[in-house]
């Protein structure tokens, strides 16, 4: 029994959608299957680090076929991890061609293509991570509690009403990371009895490079769970989708204006349900997707996300999220957001709902 729960966390399991869904998950949880970067870990792979990043590529799609290969053939039994995990493995290449993007960096789909070895990105993340935070986290939707959540420094958005804007723009808050203390972190929260190890911020594209590295050390059995606002470039989906177990996206505008203006994200309705659905499909589809409802954004982003969600990643759970209110530039410049200058109605909130229920969407255990 996990040391730091709630009780929903334990008869969510009662659920026949939870339990059907999040089959792979609970395996993983319950030491029946392994991870996927346990997998991935054990997968051979011959490289040099110096090669072109053009052959890397190269190495890394001949590498993810026969992960896809050995993924396939694992059955429902007890996984043994090796002692000696194999070196170079399919993880060290992912890790080898982060490194090589970071000094180039796309990362995002903003493309800033700096050395961050040399000079900030629009992140304003240079090449080294920072964690504000590590902890067990019982506050999160019932499946994942407790969750050993990893809180990075530095984000690529610019939310107006950021509830972590300490964090997420201010690069450098909290402790400077190695790969090898992130993957102690993230040993300590596992043996507390966390369920998954979450990464989320700010944001934690910026520092997808030190999560990579980390997973060449990491000792446990256990779920990788990425918790974003999902604005990563094609390259970055490719190294993540083969090592990520669970998917926790953040999806709250269907609007290019309302995104730019409150987060000053280009593009973002293509780039982020992009994301998502290859997420979706070349992962476990086991996924909730954070829908904040904001208020006044009903019908220019609530009901269309929530039609999307319907028809292209229908077996992911729903968290139709109310806990909005105004912060940061918000609380401050009321008169330039006056549209999501106050909390969401009831109102709002029921017809989100009820919307949901008539597409057949599971969201109740997760809301």
């Amino acid at each position: 029994m996990w040391r730091l729960t709630r009780g929903d966390a334990v008869t969510v399991w009662s659920n026949e959608i939870v339990a059907k869904r999040f089959a792979r998950y609970r395996s993983i949880i319950d030491l029946q299957l392994p991870a996927r970067y346990l997998i991935a870990r054990n997968i051979a792979v011959d490289y040099s680090p110096s090669d072109t990043l053009t052959n890397l590529w190269k190495s890394h799609n001949k590498a993810q076929r026969e992960f896809q290969k050995q993924f396939s053939k694992i059955k429902n039994e007890t996984f043994e991890m090796r002692e000696e995990p194999i070196s170079p493995s399919f993880i060290d290449l992912k890790a080898t061609i982060a490194d090589r993007i970071l000094h180039q960096c796309h990362f995002c789909e903003r493309k800033c293509n700096v050395d961050r070895a040399e000079k900030l990105g629009f992140c304003n993340v240079d090449h080294t991570s920072y964690i504000s935070s590590a902890f067990l986290h019982t506050g999160e939707e019932p499946p994942l509690v407790p969750s050993g959540t990893i809180f990075f420094s530095g984000c690529n958005f610019r939310c107006a009403h950021c509830q972590n804007y300490d964090i997420s723009c201010n690069p450098t808050n909290g402790s400077k990371v190695s790969q090898t203390q992130l993957a102690k972190i993230a040993d300590e929260l596992a043996s507390q009895g966390a369920k998954n190890i979450n990464y989320v911020g700010g944001d934690p594209t910026p520092h997808l490079h030190t999560i990579l590295s980390s997973l060449r050390l990491q000792k446990f059995n256990i779920t990788q769970l990425w918790n974003s606002n999902m604005y990563l470039s094609m390259e970055s989906m490719d190294l993540l989708t083969d090592i990520i177990d669970f998917w926790l996206p953040d999806l709250k505008y269907f609007s290019d204006q309302c995104a730019e203006r409150i987060s000053d994200a280009q593009d973002y309705p293509a780039i982020v349900t992009r994301n998502i659905k290859i997420a979706y499909e070349k992962g476990t589809k086991e996924m909730i997707i954070r829908l904040l409802v904001l208020p006044n954004h009903l019908h220019c982003c609530v009901i269309p996300i929530l039609d999307w969600i319907a028809e292209n990643t229908p077996l992911a759970l729903v968290n139709i999220m109310a806990q909005y209110r105004p912060l940061w530039k918000v609380l401050e410049k009321p008169e330039i957001y006056k549209d999501i200058s106050r909390r969401v109605s009831s109102e709002e909130m029921h017809q989100a709902y009820d919307h949901a229920k008539a597409l057949g969407l599971e969201f109740r255990s997760v809301s």
